[in-house]
């Protein structure tokens, strides 16, 4: 069965050509493999258990397709597909199995060339239903989102579309506030019909799994307070909870830019109890019953003493939808068990995945029988694994060319800032003995939480041999409220100082060599690595800025939403009006800098870079700018020629131009 697993999934063509091209064998990893789209995407098996989905791609400039197989096949051995599809012109980018003979996904295709505005993409989406029975698919244009399977009707699912699902790399705070429209939409005929429609009272919508809407939240224009909805199952009207709060005091932003907090799910037994993530007046998010007849909150499930409960894990069988875990971040995302059974069950796949990490329970079937299991950490790039009656067997990989024995361990930490805050951060750790060269590396947000699961850019840089901090500064989410607010309007100042003093607690631990240091970031991060080019402390060699936000005030008024004002004044923290404006500083960049960005950004619109480059040349400071074209603001866009045009730049700039002699 594992040889038979192992052919279903291996890599093909290009992808295999690129790793006898690279010989592997050693422990440096090529370009060419780092920037691999990943080779399998996502496995999964239907609700039955009689057939297993699997989205792939066959070549580094290939599309990804999707095949079907029958389970029974691969544990006879033989692992043929049974339907192998596409989506020529477009490309199917995401799929997953709604019903027993029907798979949900959506298709997305490049048709224009330039960004017009924010948020305005060069791609058009459809969505699309597939009957794998009838073998026909069935096409919405749009990019639809499941909200929930209605496992009561089988031929229909509740789906929306209006606002675009998080990215974690620079999160918009009005896009809670955006009104949804929420459709029923018939499996078997691609029909659709209006259930709901999000307003200014009720713009995003919580539903239960039999399809009522039970829970929104918005501000009132009249007072900007937050205001929360509810309903029971049946009703028409909606009821507020009697907890507001004032959005004029900047410490209530925290309970929608956290971006957890609020309904998290219901108890299947009881319709009047649901399960709510909030603070309450204190530090860390807790889980809480909620009681929907009387609109108040019941008693505190579990609170962690180091962060916020980010999310809920329901049992793993389908329709078995009762309350198994409350997640938190720490060294990995931890779980705290309520299901003693799903307890057992994470530890025993814990037992028998190699470099098991952050496990997960993928996809299963109705029967609890067979299921497939994913498996993501700093030394597995994402592995999927077959539980059945026979046994486990691993499918693939995300990228089978690395062997885990190249990758490095990743370190948690904490250390204490200058102020005494206490910051955590993940430290990934090259081989060989210290002092290492250091790379600092910061994504997107800034409020996004920077737990390390597998991060690509850090294991290549410490594969190169550089040690990488990435370190969860002050405004960071999922470490409690006074982390968060610590950071209000501290753009380039203490939301940098805490960065600074993560390279010094590391050199003075003897872990860094004091003058091999460089900055690193892509969104917010490239913005960061824009103020590290000017640090006046000297602790930098160089600083590369990916899709920087270099003119924040510029992107503030392209964007300015003055309806809420609390929200308002947020973006004028993170537009520059409130601390730091990269393009200000241009004067004072004081190391090399290479500059990065994608053409085709929506998000960070190419004129940040295109207005910085202009006023550091008339400047006349040392730096290097380079386009990615064709390429937007979120990984999932980068194709295998644009990571390996970044990924060849961004080591070759840190070996031979990072300061007098390299890093």
């Amino acid at each position: 069965m594992v040889g038979a697993a192992a052919l279903l999934l291996s890599p093909t063509s290009d992808t295999v050509q690129a790793q006898s091209n690279a010989q592997v064998a050693s422990d440096t990893i090529p370009v060419e493999i780092w920037s691999l789209r990943s080779v399998v995407n996502a496995v999964q098996i239907s609700p039955d258990g009689k057939h297993i989905l699997v989205h792939k791609t066959e070549s580094r400039e290939g599309d990804y397709l999707l095949e079907i197989y029958k389970t029974d096949d691969l544990l006879s051995g033989d692992p043929q597909p049974y339907r192998r599809l596409n989506a020529s012109p477009m490309e199917i980018i995401s799929a997953s199995w709604v019903t027993d003979n029907h798979i949900f996904g959506t298709a997305w295709q490049v048709n224009r060339d330039r960004v017009t505005r924010p948020e305005a993409d060069i791609r058009d989406y459809k969505s699309f239903s597939y009957n794998l029975e009838e073998n026909k698919f069935n096409n919405i244009d749009g990019n639809f989102g499941i909200v929930e399977l209605l496992p009561n009707e089988p031929d229909t699912i509740l789906i929306s579309q209006g606002r675009a699902v998080s990215d974690g790399l620079g999160v918009d705070p009005f896009s809670a506030f955006r009104p949804q429209a929420y459709y029923r939409f018939n499996l078997n005929t691609g029909g659709r019909s209006l259930q709901i429609k999000g307003n200014e009272k009720t713009p995003s919508i919580t539903f239960d799994n039999a399809g009522n809407p039970r829970f929104s939240q918005s501000v009132d224009p009249g007072t900007n307070e937050l205001v929360s909805y509810y309903r029971l199952p049946g009703e028409s009207s909606w009821k507020e909870l009697d907890q507001r709060y004032d959005y004029d005091d900047h410490e209530n932003l925290y309970r929608v830019l956290s971006g957890f907090m609020g309904l998290a799910g219901f108890d299947p037994n009881n319709p009047n109890i649901g399960y709510m993530i909030d603070n309450r007046g204190e530090d860390k998010a807790a889980l809480w019953e909620f009681d929907f007849t009387t609109g108040q909150f019941g008693k505190k499930l579990f609170q962690s003493e180091t962060s916020d409960v980010m999310g809920i894990r329901l049992h793993s069988v389908p329709g078995n939808d009762h309350l198994a875990g409350a997640m938190y971040p720490d060294w990995r995302m931890e779980t705290h068990w309520f299901d003693e059974e799903e307890k057992a069950l994470y530890e025993a796949l814990e037992q028998q995945i190699p470099y098991a990490h952050q496990i997960s329970v993928s996809s299963r079937s109705r029967d609890g029988k067979r299921m497939i299991v994913t498996n993501r950490g700093p030394r597995d790039p994402g592995s999927y694994y077959l539980i059945t009656e026979a046994g486990i067997a691993k499918l693939g990989s995300r990228n089978p060319l690395i062997n885990p024995d190249q990758l490095n361990d990743v370190e948690f930490i904490w250390y204490t800032a200058r102020d005494g805050l206490k910051i955590p951060a993940y430290v990934t750790v090259p081989k060989g003995e210290g002092p290492h060269p250091l790379v600092v590396q910061h994504n997107g947000g800034p409020h996004v939480n920077g737990m390390v699961s597998f991060d690509e850019w850090g294991q290549m840089l410490a594969n190169a041999g550089y040690m990488v901090l990435y370190p969860n500064n002050r405004i960071s989410t999922g470490w409690g409220q006074r982390h968060f607010d610590a950071g209000y309007g501290q753009h380039g100042l203490a939301m940098q100082d805490d960065k600074d003093d993560g390279v010094k607690a590391l050199i003075e631990a003897g872990w860094v060599d004091p003058d091999r240091v460089a900055f690193f970031g892509w969104s917010y991060g490239g913005q960061a690595a824009l103020y590290a080019a000017t640090n006046k402390a000297g602790l930098y060699q160089c600083a590369i800025a990916g899709a920087a936000v270099a003119d924040a005030e510029k992107q503030y008024y392209g964007r300015r939403n003055t309806q809420f004002k609390a929200l308002d004044d947020w973006s004028k923290a993170r537009g520059g009006l409130v601390g730091i404006n990269p393009i200000d500083e241009v004067d004072n960049v004081s190391i090399p800098l290479l500059m990065v960005h994608p053409k085709q950004d929506r998000r960070v619109m190419y004129y940040h870079f295109e207005d910085y480059k202009k006023a550091i040349e008339k400047a006349g400071k040392d730096a290097q700018f380079m386009t990615i074209d064709g390429a937007d603001h979120f990984s999932n866009t980068h194709m295998y020629s644009h990571q390996e045009q970044f990924n060849t730049k961004l080591l070759d700039f840190l070996r031979n131009d990072c300061g007098p002699d390299g890093l």
